[in-house]
């Protein structure tokens, strides 16, 4: 805090420090060196405040002195332009508050900003403050807020969402979409010209830090798009230390033995993966682009794809009631075989209903199972009949009657555990690289039930599609060598019976 005998400031030619210089000042008056990674950032920052870049981004690793560096920034743009207001989110108030606290004690002992500290304690608040400014405004100089919180009616010209993204605002997708609707009210508090800067480390696969869109989330571009990044892992892509003097090679080392290698990768190289390892890697499989070929010659059918031959089809139905979006989703999956033993995983559909239409759910799912059934030349389906299902396969045979498609209702009732059936039927396919999957899977949840579940009793969000698949590849392969119905061939090899005309007289 300022002394009686302090020296006087000459604001004007503080205001002309450049920021790294501030910087240094600081970290001498703490009796700290400067370490090259904050000169970095604070050149960064500096660059990109006076350059007009309205948007920004800064990953770094943890405990790399980035919540240091934005205090340090904080107090140097209230230096610069003392009628700034900014405005701190955290992922709760505790952490948007103890940024604003460190500014204020920067501010308190920092050579050059002692004149800021205004003259009303009333003005000196934990969680909010004025600096002396020549302008007056309703809103303060600085102000903290968890990113729960309303802000209706704050206006901010420059805001600071510091490590907003933590395990508890985006380890599920409800979560994560709360996240980003409250993120996206920045827009109503944001002053015309302002700007925005994140900083922080990603804690999912499905970070807002991502630089690329997620198309199984939904998005079609990245959250921050548009945004100019700095990330600053603690390895750069040669290996060597951002910061060695902290962070030698035996401490790395330590730290990802420690803490395993996905935790390293997303907090220490800032890298989009799931803190608590997953067991299922959508990595593993190999997408395709190709549709089914359906052929007949001579009256034998041959179903192909991707020039391979299919040979059998596993098609499992695991239904649910319920409202779209709540409880347990009802959903259908049909993975082939070709004839060297490749898994295709060519369609997963989560199955929906309309309230307002006059036929029940349950004829409902049964019309979109016997089209799908139909669409993609289904010889049978596999109906879990446990529960809800118990009536289901006898309604889906009539369906598939009216509609004309050949195809066989099996019902099934599971006394695994959907833990154990998802691990069996996922385990030795993913480790073999043998599943592949049409590209439309990406546009369905599928893919982030693979990213986010884990076995254990941890996991509590969704996981239906991931059953539905599970039937299926624990049920393949098979080969029914039945007729065909309905006077149509068998794709899968068995011609049936062969009329062929001949000349010769018997």
């Amino acid at each position: 805090m300022k002394s009686d005998n302090a020296p006087t400031v000459n604001s004007a030619a503080a205001r002309e420090t450049p920021f790294p210089e501030f910087v240094w000042l600081w970290n001498r008056t703490q009796g700290e060196d400067t370490p090259a990674l904050h000169i970095r950032m604070a050149r960064w920052l500096e660059a990109r405040w006076r350059g007009g870049d309205r948007r920004l981004l800064m990953l770094a690793f943890r405990s790399s002195g980035k919540s240091t560096m934005l205090g340090l920034f904080c107090v140097w743009l209230l230096l610069v332009r003392p009628d700034l207001r900014i405005l701190v989110l955290g992922a709760e108030l505790d952490l948007a508050k103890k940024l604003v606290r460190n500014v204020k004690r920067i501010i308190e002992r920092h050579e050059l900003a002692w004149h800021l500290r205004p003259a009303r304690a009333d003005q000196w608040g934990a969680g909010q403050f004025t600096v002396n400014r020549p302008s007056e405004l309703r809103d303060p100089s600085m102000l903290a807020r968890g990113i729960g919180a309303n802000v209706t009616g704050s206006r901010a010209d420059f805001v600071i969402c510091d490590d907003v993204e933590v395990p508890n605002t985006s380890d599920t997708a409800p979560k994560r979409a709360d996240l980003r609707a409250r993120l996206s009210e920045i827009d109503y508090i944001l002053m015309p010209g302002g700007f925005q800067l994140y900083a922080g480390t990603p804690h999912s696969y499905y970070t807002i830090y991502a630089d690329a869109a997620r198309a199984e989330a939904g998005e079609t571009a990245p959250f921050l798009d548009g945004f100019t990044r700095l990330a600053l892992p603690v390895r750069d892509s040669d290996g060597r230390s951002l910061w060695p003097e902290r962070f030698d090679a035996d401490h790395i080392a330590a730290l990802q033995r420690r803490h395993g290698p996905n935790k390293f990768a997303s907090q220490m190289m800032l890298q989009p993966v799931n803190i608590a390892a997953g067991r299922l890697d959508p990595d593993r499989i190999r997408p395709y682009d190709a549709d089914l070929e359906y052929a007949e010659r001579n009256r034998i059918a041959t179903l192909t794809l991707d020039g391979r031959r299919l040979v059998s089809a596993s098609c499992w139905w695991d239904p649910a009631y319920g409202a779209p979006g709540k409880g347990d989703g009802s959903v259908i999956a049909v993975v082939f075989t070709d004839a060297e033993g490749g898994y295709w995983l060519h369609r997963v559909q989560y199955l929906t209903v309309d309230p307002d239409v006059e036929d029940n759910e349950a004829i409902q799912q049964c019309r979109q199972v016997a089209a799908f059934a139909g669409r993609y030349h289904v010889p049978s389906v596999q109906v879990e009949s446990n529960g809800v299902g118990k009536f289901l396969p006898g309604l889906l045979r009539q369906e598939m009657t009216a509609t004309g498609i050949g195809c066989a209702v099996l019902p099934v009732t599971n006394h695994i555990p959907k833990e154990r059936r998802i691990l069996e039927g996922f385990d030795a396919v993913l480790a073999a690289g043998g599943l592949h999957a049409h590209r439309s899977v990406w546009d369905t949840s599928f893919i982030t039930e693979m990213r986010e579940w884990r076995p254990g009793g941890e996991y509590r969000g969704p996981d239906d599609g991931l059953d539905a698949v599970s039937g299926c590849l624990s049920s393949e392969p098979v080969r029914l060598p039945r007729l065909p119905a309905v006077n149509r061939p068998s794709w899968r090899g068995h011609p049936g019976v062969i009329a062929a005309e001949t000349a010769f007289d018997v």
